[in-house]
């Protein structure tokens, strides 16, 4: 049996550490999916020991409208705050990612094999924070989509809504603004630049 005084991370890979970023990023990546759509508790990966912890409960109704996560070994640093018109600094977490899944994934703590698509680029009170999408690998439905012009427009809209609004607290003004939508050219950008910014922090 394993003497208390060892680490979690002797036994387990750190999700954000001891994973992979993909089979071939920044265009092919894995995302270690922390909410599913039918949560309304936000869930984060406590960056000490690698297990979820309870962030916050949803202060409204809306829940997340695909698989949230991030993908292992990145961090939005001063190379993504760079790509961001506006930003001081990158939000200084893992670089988020949601999945598209024609099949619903009810578990949290998987790791999603996705290809970049997209993504909404976020600035929230100075920070960049964006927000890759992806498309499970093989899905049926979704597994010839290169880029999300070619996604139903309704789609980007509840995701884009969602991030626009869930940490809105009513009677206030929204502190998160919704920069640009972009295809997977200006994505794959944004991961190369948040692999790099992993790259500064842990050498």
């Amino acid at each position: 049996m394993p003497k208390d005084t060892e680490r979690f991370a002797s036994f387990r890979p750190h999700p954000w550490h001891g994973l992979s970023a993909g089979v071939d990023p920044p265009s092919r990546v894995n995302a270690y999916i922390e909410i599913t759509p039918f949560d309304v508790i936000k869930y984060e990966v406590d960056k000490e020991s690698g297990y979820l912890r309870v962030d916050r409960p949803q202060r409204t109704s809306s829940q997340p409208p695909a698989l949230y996560g991030f993908i292992p070994r990145t961090h939005c640093g001063d190379r993504v705050a760079q790509l961001c018109q506006g930003a001081e600094r990158g939000d200084g977490d893992p670089l988020d990612i949601c999945v598209l899944s024609e099949r619903p994934i009810t578990r949290a703590e998987v790791i999603v094999p996705s290809r970049v698509v997209g993504g909404i680029q976020l600035l929230d009170r100075g920070e960049a924070d964006d927000k890759i999408i992806g498309v499970l690998e093989g899905d049926l439905m979704w597994s010839d989509v290169t880029d999300l012009t070619q996604l139903p427009k309704i789609l980007i809209e509840r995701l884009v809504h969602y991030f626009g609004t869930y940490k809105l607290v009513q009677g206030t003004s929204a502190s998160i603004v919704v920069q640009h939508i972009y295809g997977h050219e200006f994505a794959q950008q944004v991961v190369t630049a948040a692999m790099g910014d992993y790259y500064t922090l842990t050498e």
